[in-house]
């Protein structure tokens, strides 16, 4: 069991959605938070929610995309506080795109947000963790880090990358002390498509589809997201599976690993068809 009452938490993304419900419900188990993203009145809200609590909550501007900003805010970490014990590399982006349309600068955007921003954060702090003998770290991936989609192919890239790296990281921290968690979110009810870049088009239609098709299918509230991760980290579950619909497509990857598009994408969705395009931060589903 990882023991969160008097622990400090690490949570970035944490202005909005997964982020700042898991922050929250850290703070009702008693951990104390170091929090951060680029939405400072977003962050701020999440600080005055951990407040009201009777919580302790620190918060710091970070995109995470910067290496050397994630190395500071690490040091700041263990300068003022003596060091996180857990750590929740959460905040993250979406791009939606053919292949054939993708841009390199968009690619990157999201790889360099949702990978390299949890390499960073994990790297950044596994020293402080292994000087202490002990914490967990929890990298979130995606319900696309277990299947491919079509237009998501610069998310799908970061997450199932985010699920190897979390995965391998697992294997190498047995017998220390340090546990190691991946995350597995299915529809949260969250902002990240609204958030998200688009190809430029001049159909506005083709935001308005994805957004109101992401909400009718989104039944799992982050508010219930946020709860089973912390449920997940108090009982060091390697895999946390978050909804049904994350649950069912598990089982369904498993069966049919190379034939389950066949089932999932018998037709593709107008939203997806390549006319989609931009913009967000850094900030998870």
């Amino acid at each position: 069991m990882t023991e969160i009452k008097g622990k400090l938490a690490i949570v970035t993304g944490a202005a909005s959605g997964i982020g700042r419900a898991t922050a929250i419900e850290l703070a009702k188990r008693g951990a104390r938070l170091a929090i951060s993203d680029l939405d400072r009145g977003g962050l701020a809200e999440t600080a005055k929610r951990i407040e009201a609590l009777g919580g302790e909550v620190t918060t710091y501007l970070l995109d995470v995309a910067d290496r050397d900003a994630v190395y500071a805010f690490a040091q700041e970490i263990e300068t003022s506080h003596g060091g996180a014990d857990i750590v929740i590399n959460n905040a993250g982006v979406a791009q939606i795109a053919r292949v054939e349309d993708l841009t390199y600068d968009d690619f990157e955007w999201v790889m360099k947000i949702d990978f390299w921003g949890m390499v960073y954060g994990s790297k950044a702090f596994l020293p402080q963790l292994q000087a202490k003998g002990e914490g967990h770290i929890v990298n979130v991936s995606s319900l696309f880090g277990l299947i491919a989609v079509p237009s998501q192919a610069a998310y799908n890239s970061a997450k199932f990358a985010i699920r190897g790296f979390t995965e391998a990281l697992r294997h190498e921290m047995k017998g220390t002390g340090i546990q190691v968690s991946c995350v597995h979110p299915g529809g949260i009810k969250t902002n990240i498509v609204r958030n998200a870049r688009f190809l430029q088009s001049t159909q506005a239609t083709v935001r308005e589809e994805a957004v109101s098709g992401f909400d009718r299918l989104a039944r799992t509230t982050p508010e219930r997201a946020g709860e089973v991760i912390v449920r997940g980290i108090e009982k060091n579950n390697p895999r946390i599976l978050i909804g049904a619909d994350a649950k069912a497509i598990d089982w369904l990857q498993r069966l049919m690993p190379a034939s389950y598009g066949k089932l999932l994408f018998r037709r593709e969705p107008a939203v997806l068809n390549g006319q989609a395009g931009s913009e967000a931060g850094n900030k998870q589903a």
